[in-house]
């Protein structure tokens, strides 16, 4: 399908965000992807991202982690509604194809429920395309969750992010997420919009992920709300919409 540029502007321009309030907040927290992705974590760290998971009876919806993390996770979160993530061809997008699909085999093996994997979206700057690639993971993760990172910072053209997009979910995403919080510039609302165009263009089904720099509800909210107004309000679940965060659950406790 076609992108186009007025609808995408005029999304933007006619955003209304939720309420900043209990409810917003607790939507939000059931959303999460608790994330910690820092080369020089520790077993301590990972372990007291385990324990944030929740506020009071409320559960965040998975923890993102390196591989080597996850069975600590699972022995920590055991008997909980959490699921695991973990990240492959992180965060460069560039190791062969080959290298991503044995990531994978051994992130499922280590206890992973989601894989996030980052394409090679290179191949979008130099006018080409990841189609395969995508289609090689997606078969790779078999039955497990697949989100696939499209590095919207670095794509930049919000044409060029809808093509991707589109590509993703023809390949079979459960989600598309936005970045890997790893480049200058994470998610953005521009490229929400192409990216929740796109999967309203398909049928409505794939999911998306919004990660790098969402800290407060504030933030979170606008994401939110652009999801509401072009999916509808059955798709603020943890089903179809997540936040990679590692710090936004501070925040969220001022209102819950």
């Amino acid at each position: 399908m076609a992108f186009d540029t007025d609808t995408h502007q005029q999304l933007l321009d006619k955003l209304t965000p939720l309420p900043l309030d209990a409810r917003c907040a607790a939507i939000c927290l059931s959303l999460v992807d608790l994330t910690n992705l820092d080369e020089a974590a520790t077993p301590q760290m990972i372990t007291e991202l385990c324990a944030a998971t929740h506020i009071d009876d409320k559960y965040v919806a998975a923890v993102c982690v390196y591989p080597e993390y996850l069975s600590l996770c699972r022995d920590s979160l055991a008997n909980t509604p959490v699921t695991f993530a973990t990240v492959v061809n992180f965060p460069a997008g560039n190791h062969p194809i080959t290298t991503v699909i044995d990531e994978i085999a051994s992130a499922i093996e280590l206890g992973a429920d989601e894989i996030d994997c980052v394409i090679p979206y290179q191949q979008y700057l130099q006018g080409s395309d990841a189609r395969d690639f995508m289609t090689q993971v997606r078969q790779a993760c078999g039955k497990h969750s697949l989100k696939l990172i499209l590095e919207t910072g670095e794509l930049r053209e919000p044409e060029l992010i809808y093509r991707a997009s589109c590509d993703a979910i023809a390949a079979g995403a459960d989600f598309i997420k936005t970045s890997t919080g790893k480049t200058p510039t994470g998610a953005t609302l521009a490229a929400a919009a192409s990216m929740l165009m796109a999967i309203n263009d398909n049928g409505n089904a794939c999911g998306i992920k919004f990660s790098g720099g969402i800290r407060t509800l504030a933030d979170a909210n606008h994401y939110l709300a652009l999801t509401q107004n072009i999916l509808g309000k059955d798709k603020l679940t943890p089903a179809t919409c997540r936040i990679g965060a590692s710090s936004l659950l501070a925040d969220l406790k001022r209102f819950l």
